[in-house]
């Protein structure tokens, strides 16, 4: 595997569970529903552990 393809395996696969849930939320009801909050749940929860506070490391 290439360094591009897996540079851009994480973004694809965020982009796909965005879009996905994005369908269900607007076209399913019952396990559509279910499916819309895993699929627009796990981007957002990705990017906040990206965007947290972190305590600065000490030098070495």
């Amino acid at each position: 595997m290439s360094d591009r393809q897996r540079m851009w395996r994480a973004p694809v696969v965020l982009g796909v569970l965005t879009a996905s849930g994005l369908v269900s939320a607007l076209v399913s009801d019952s396990w559509g529903d279910a499916w819309s909050w895993v699929g627009l749940g796990i981007p957002v929860a990705v990017m906040a552990w990206y965007a947290r506070p972190r305590k600065p490391r000490p030098p070495a």
